[in-house]
């Protein structure tokens, strides 16, 4: 009797364990993965944000890059999503991926800098490939990036830039850029968008341009956002430049509310609402498909960063799916060249303060 009751006793606490464990992190199974037991890993895995990946954003960007290389390649995928934004459950997700069969792991966001920082050391021979971020230790005071390891970052500053030269071209006069957290992607894209609007002033010759300016502190749709949203568009705010993943939809609310306009942020958003203008798009579906292939080409690009913006076509306005009146195509080149061949430089110090770009042109209100 005694070792039927210790033998159950262990079995209870060995469920207790797999129990805790398995709360760390949901196991997503994706219909198009090629392989017929879907119980299986991939040998290619994402690890998204706390987004899905038809966020219409960056989870969705980098999956589709997956699914592309490995589709056109016959090589299983798959994608997991932690249960929490948080580095234990972030690496639990790594952790699952790797020990289903993982050799090559995409993690998207700043959320996995810490997790890519320790999976890279723990698991030498996978190979990771962190999106917009860059590995560093809990502290923040090292940063290190691994033979195993290639991070990508993005001209955020550029894409910023163009969608707000080309609103004051479109002959918008109030503008606003509502952020949601102030990491570094996001500002510089608030930081580019500014000094857009103020180039395209100088360059008019238009006086007196408006920004409202602000970060809503989270990367999730609320009644706040809209409100907030509401408000500027009843002030005379033309377009809000949106940059904040589901937040968007914040906005998005309130310009079909108002009959105002979107800026869309990191992919093509055109078909989420007719109120979305264009979009400051990232090269993200590209720039995962190429870093993927590299690492089955043995051209894996181990301890550095790579770098997408106008000069390489990493970043871009969809001019095809934009809905301008006035700003067109010659426009939309014009601007484009001088950024890829560097006569235009837009400042992507995140260390400023937005009063230290020096902008002459335009009067932006800071919400705090």
């Amino acid at each position: 009797m005694k070792r039927i009751i210790k033998f159950l006793s262990y079995i209870l606490i060995i469920s207790i364990i797999l129990v805790g464990c398995s709360s760390n992190v949901k196991d997503d199974n994706n219909e198009k993965e090629s392989t017929d037991n879907l119980s299986s890993g991939g040998e290619i895995a994402l690890i998204t944000g706390m987004g899905d990946i038809d966020d219409k954003s960056f989870n969705q960007g980098s999956w589709e890059g997956v699914v592309q290389y490995a589709e056109e390649n016959n090589i299983t995928y798959k994608y997991y999503k932690p249960s929490e934004e948080s580095d234990d459950a972030c690496l639990a997700a790594i952790d699952l991926a790797i020990k289903a069969g993982a050799k090559v792991v995409i993690a998207s966001g700043f959320a996995y800098e810490v997790p890519i920082y320790m999976a890279q050391d723990t698991y030498p021979d996978v190979h990771f490939i962190l999106v917009d971020g860059k590995p560093h230790n809990p502290s923040g005071s090292e940063y290190r990036t691994n033979d195993n390891t290639v991070t990508i970052s993005y001209a955020e500053e550029q894409a910023g830039f163009l969608a707000g030269y080309a609103s004051v071209v479109e002959g918008m006069d109030n503008l606003g850029f509502m952020g949601g957290k102030a990491v570094p992607a996001v500002v510089r894209f608030g930081y580019g968008f500014v000094q857009g609007i103020d180039y395209a002033a100088k360059e008019l010759g238009v006086k007196n341009v408006e920004v409202s300016y602000y970060y809503t502190g989270a990367f999730q749709a609320s009644p706040e956002a809209q409100a907030m949203a509401a408000s500027w568009y009843n002030y005379g705010v033309k377009a809000i430049f949106s940059c904040g993943g589901p937040v968007g939809n914040s906005v998005m609310a309130a310009a079909e509310q108002s009959d105002s306009k979107v800026i869309g942020v990191d992919v093509d958003q055109s078909s989420e609402s007719d109120t979305v203008i264009t979009s400051a798009a990232k090269g993200i579906k590209v720039s995962v498909y190429d870093s993927i292939s590299s690492y089955y080409n043995n051209e894996f690009k181990g301890g550095t960063t790579q770098i997408y913006g106008a000069e390489n076509n990493g970043i871009e306005l969809p001019m095809e799916t934009s809905r301008f009146e006035k700003f067109n195509m010659e426009d939309y080149k014009n601007i484009y060249e001088k950024l890829a061949n560097g006569s235009i430089e837009v400042d992507n110090d995140i260390n400023k303060s937005i009063q230290d770009l020096k902008l002459e042109n335009i009067k932006i209100t800071e919400v705090k």
